[in-house]
């Protein structure tokens, strides 16, 4: 008889986390631009204007100070980017205990 378990829904957030991957860094939204745009600033030390793609426009909903994970573009790279994942707060304390965040 195999014991089933019950994961809350802390692990279940914390098993589905992006960890940044190639080029994609993690950055703190400062302001909303308006429209689709955001600024970030991210870990790298660039603040990039950012814009949600479609895919994630009505899906996600972004706020000032929330976590994201952004893929900067291949010409402009240190001024525009692409928000790929927006962090929940239990994501965002896991990556602070693993020192992912500065």
């Amino acid at each position: 008889m195999v014991k089933e378990e019950k994961l809350t829904q802390e692990e279940i957030e914390i098993s589905r986390i992006r960890i940044p991957r190639n080029n994609e860094v993690l950055g703190t939204v400062e302001m909303m631009l308006g429209g689709d745009k955001l600024s970030v600033k991210c870990n790298d030390g660039n603040t990039r204007i950012c814009r949600i793609p479609g895919r994630l426009r009505k899906k996600v909903w972004i706020r000032v100070g929330d976590l994201v994970l952004v893929e900067p573009w291949i010409t402009q790279s240190n001024e525009r980017g692409d928000v790929v994942f927006k962090y929940t707060p239990t994501q965002a304390n896991w990556l602070k205990r693993k020192n992912l965040i500065k």
